[in-house]
C-alpha cells in the first residue's frame, strides 16, 4: 500500500524541524503526557520531576518534558477551549506517527498516552468542593469531532439520541457528542479516592455553560434540564471544556486518553473556592504516581 503523504499547506514544520504551534520536536516526544490548560501549572507539575530534560514555551503552549521515577514524561499546557485541543492533539499525532522529513505517515503507529489534569464545575448538589472526577463519558457541545470521519464508529449514538431529545437541543447549536475515555486507563489512573462522571465539554465559559451577566441566555433553562437527565440510571456529573474532543481525537487515532478533573465550583449549589489550588497539586501528585 501506497504510503500517505502530508503536504506542506496541510502540516507546517518550523525552519529549525518543530511543528507549527508547539514547537516541539519529534525526539522530544514522550509516551507519556500529563496535559493542563494553564502555562503556568506546567512548572507546578514539573516540580514532582526527577529531572528537565527540555522546556518550549510557545504562545499558550507551554511544554517541559524529564523523568518522573525513571519513567520519561512530559507535561504540556493546552490553554482554554476544544480548539486548542484539536492543535495540540494532530500536532502530539504528528510527532509521533508522521515521518517530518519523509511527509510520509509511518506503518508502525506509536501510541501514546495522555491524562488530562483540570478543574470544573459540578452539576450534582453531592459532587463537594475538591473532588476529583474523571470523565468516564464526555459530551461535546464544541462540534469538533463531528468535522473527523469515523465520529460515529467512536461515538455513544443512543446516548447522544436521548441527550438531545430530553434537552429539545437547539438547531443552531452543533450537534452534542458523547466519547468514552480509555477503560483500561480510567482503570489504571482512577481509584476509591475519584468520582467516575459524565462531563460535559462546553465552547465556552458564560453562556454556553448557562452562566448570565449581561447578555440573556438562548435556553436559561439548559442546565436544569442537564442536571435531570439520566442515562441507564447515571446523570451528568460536570462542566469544562476540553475532555471531549481529546477522547473523541484520541480514539479515533488510536491513542490512551482521559481527564480527570478537580471540582473547584458546584453550580447546583452555587458555591465555589477560588483557592483551589492546593487540590489540584494533590491530584496532580497522584496521577504522576499512577501513569
Amino acid at each position: 500500500m501506497e504510503k500517505k503523504f502530508i503536504p506542506e499547506s496541510e502540516l507546517i514544520i518550523n525552519p529549525d524541524g518543530s511543528v507549527f504551534h508547539l514547537h516541539l520536536l519529534p525526539e522530544q516526544l514522550t509516551d507519556r503526557i500529563i496535559l493542563v490548560g494553564d502555562p503556568g501549572r506546567v512548572n507546578m507539575v514539573a516540580e514532582f520531576f526527577d529531572t528537565k530534560t527540555f522546556e518550549v514555551s510557545s504562545r499558550e503552549f507551554h511544554t517541559i518534558g524529564g523523568t518522573f521515577k525513571g519513567k520519561p514524561i512530559m507535561c504540556l499546557s493546552h490553554g482554554i477551549g476544544p480548539d486548542n485541543i484539536d492543535i495540540v492533539i494532530n500536532e502530539l499525532d504528528a510527532l509521533a506517527n508522521i515521518d517530518f522529513r519523509t511527509r510520509e505517515v509511518r506503518d508502525r503507529k506509536r501510541v501514546l498516552t495522555m491524562v488530562r489534569i483540570g478543574t470544573s464545575g459540578a452539576l450534582q448538589p453531592e459532587l463537594s468542593l475538591g473532588t476529583p472526577v474523571i470523565a468516564e463519558r464526555s459530551i461535546g457541545f464544541d462540534g469538533v469531532l463531528n468535522y473527523y470521519a469515523g465520529r460515529n464508529e467512536v461515538a455513544d449514538l443512543d446516548f447522544e439520541k436521548e441527550f438531545t431529545r430530553h434537552t429539545q437541543w437547539n438547531d443552531n447549536w452543533a450537534k452534542p457528542y458523547v466519547v468514552p475515555s480509555d477503560p483500561e486507563l480510567v482503570a489504571q489512573i482512577g481509584g476509591d479516592d475519584m468520582v467516575r462522571g459524565i462531563t460535559i465539554s462546553a465552547v465556552g465559559f458564560y453562556g454556553p455553560q448557562g452562566r448570565e451577566l449581561r447578555l440573556p441566555l438562548a435556553n436559561p433553562g439548559l442546565n436544569a434540564s442537564i442536571e435531570a437527565f439520566e442515562y441507564k440510571g447515571r446523570r451528568v456529573t460536570n462542566y469544562e471544556m476540553e475532555s471531549a474532543p481529546l477522547q473523541g481525537l484520541g480514539k479515533l487515532m488510536g491513542h490512551r486518553c482521559m481527564t480527570v478533573c478537580s471540582i473547584i465550583a458546584n453550580r447546583f449549589n452555587t458555591e465555589a473556592n477560588p483557592n483551589y489550588k492546593s487540590g489540584v497539586r494533590d491530584l496532580v501528585a497522584t496521577v504522576l504516581e499512577r501513569i
